[in-house]
């Protein structure tokens, strides 16, 4: 869906365009998503470890998709 907003954006001339996302605070990381906390101040060493650890999984099972799936 973005892609697609970013390519209709780049076809507007003359008037100023805006893409809005509603996204999820911590997406992808058990204890970040979806805690206000995490908005606006940087996680802990030991929250940053953990968190790094959770995506890292996350991407290897990703790449383990088939493309387009």
């Amino acid at each position: 869906e973005l892609l697609e907003a970013f390519e209709e954006a780049k076809s507007v001339k003359q008037k100023p365009t805006v893409i809005i996302a509603h996204t999820v605070k911590g997406k992808g990381v058990s204890f970040m998503e979806h805690v206000v906390d995490f908005h606006g101040r940087a996680p802990t060493e030991k929250e940053k470890e953990g968190a790094l650890k959770e995506l890292e999984e996350l991407d290897k099972i990703i790449e383990k998709r088939e493309p387009d799936e």
